[in-house]
């Protein structure tokens, strides 16, 4: 008789927006992001040097002149962070170019970055890319870490 409606959950499939393997954020150097102080996540060793859409949305940030990172957000909200490799804001945009700029709608697959392996590797930086929600976001329910193989690496639930 006093019916109270539920409020219906989402799922936001993400898939690996870089090809390579997928790893835990436990094994990424900055504390950081290991220990999950700005979000849940995985990390991406990558093993080719772009990075895609996985979701249609749009850019809602990019570091403009480091180009290393830079943060999506899905229709419903939902914002992540792909942070290619370690300590690389510090190669200024060096081995970067970015295909597109803070406020650009993308689509699923979209190349957005693309980014010099050999360069970065040779120049001492470690490219194991964490990919997370980051923490905050009041319309995250929980973060469901995937793992390896073709499809979603994780789910976001809002």
């Amino acid at each position: 008789m006093f019916g109270f409606k539920k409020k219906k959950e989402h799922v936001l499939d993400i898939i690996s927006p870089i090809q390579g393997i997928v790893r835990s954020l436990d094994e990424v150097k900055d504390e950081a992001f290991s220990s999950r102080a700005l979000g849940e996540g995985v990390a991406i060793d990558p093993s080719e040097g772009k990075v895609t859409a996985p979701f249609s949305g749009k850019i809602a940030h990019i570091m403009e002149k480091s180009k290393h990172a830079l943060i999506l957000e899905h229709d419903s909200g939902v914002q992540v962070l792909i942070h290619v490799g370690m300590d690389t804001v510090s190669l200024k945009g060096d081995g970067f170019t970015a295909h597109v700029q803070t406020g650009d709608r993308i689509v699923q697959g979209q190349v957005l970055l693309e980014f010099d392996i050999p360069l970065i590797r040779t120049a001492g930086y470690d490219l194991l890319t964490p990919v997370i929600v980051p923490n905050g976001q009041e319309i995250v329910k929980e973060v469901k870490i995937l793992g390896e193989g073709i499809g979603p690496v994780f789910e976001v639930i809002y």
